[in-house]
């Protein structure tokens, strides 16, 4: 009895071994979204660049539209923020910012130097809306229906092939069916 409780500890660590073995290969991207299918969580926040206007989920509602959660602090994010820059020059479709977990003045100095390719730039100081959507990290994004229903979620950085692979059939399907029921 004393030689199996010896191997006791080997099993537990070969079990969680292979339990985070397969996690390595995990990709965050694939990862199934909670909310895909049901509404953008109800949130009243303020605005990057005017903290006296409150933005809420009502106010997304009405067109096809991405949601991007950004930060300063993300490499990521500034990876991804020329392609977003190309994308609210092309105006396929309104962009809405989620600042995520970032400081006011340093969101506002970056867009300022850099440009602003969002719609509206909602502030998430403390991550609430962020947690509420499920999101595992800076830069995520979210396509949102002309009804204000979560359809997709990307996480990672949008890039020209990500758009065109990705993102971009999913959009126009969604914008087809906003046509037939007569939104934008």
């Amino acid at each position: 009895m004393k030689k199996v409780l010896l191997f006791v500890p080997l099993i537990l660590f070969l079990g969680m071994g292979v339990f985070l073995y397969q996690g390595l290969f995990l990709n965050p991207q694939k990862l199934d979204s909670a909310l895909e299918g049901k509404p953008v969580p109800a949130f009243s926040l303020e605005k990057v660049e005017t903290p006296d206007e409150l933005i809420s989920n009502q106010d997304l509602k009405g067109q096809v539209s991405m949601l991007n959660v950004w930060a300063t602090w993300c490499p990521s994010c500034k990876y991804e923020h020329p392609f977003l820059m190309k994308l609210a020059r092309q105006n396929i479709l309104p962009i809405y910012g989620i600042n995520y977990r970032d400081e006011r003045a340093m969101a506002v100095d970056e867009l300022g130097k850099k440009g602003d390719p969002y719609n509206i730039n909602i502030y998430d100081k403390e991550g609430r809306l962020g947690l509420d959507l499920g999101v595992y990290g800076a830069p995520e994004s979210f396509i949102v229906d002309h009804h204000g229903i979560i359809r997709f979620r990307f996480a990672g950085p949008i890039d020209q092939s990500v758009w065109d692979e990705t993102l971009l059939p999913v959009i126009r399907e969604l914008q087809a069916d906003a046509a037939k029921d007569g939104a934008s």
